[in-house]
């Protein structure tokens, strides 16, 4: 983390516990799909694609 001198002391430590939780959180792997499509996960870029028609929620 770089240090920021210009916030104040609870930003700073809020900061520090956010990096902290980062650091601890582990990566779930997803579950299976059963009768879903091949490739990339659909909503990576915010969108679905079907039949080269992109369909936004």
């Amino acid at each position: 983390m770089t240090e920021q001198t210009d916030l104040p002391p609870a930003a700073l430590r809020a900061l520090a516990e956010a990096e902290e939780r980062r650091k601890a959180a582990k990566a779930e792997p997803l579950p299976k799909e059963l009768g879903g499509r091949d490739g990339p996960e659909p909503v990576r870029y915010g969108d679905w694609e079907k039949k080269g028609i992109a369909i936004d929620f």
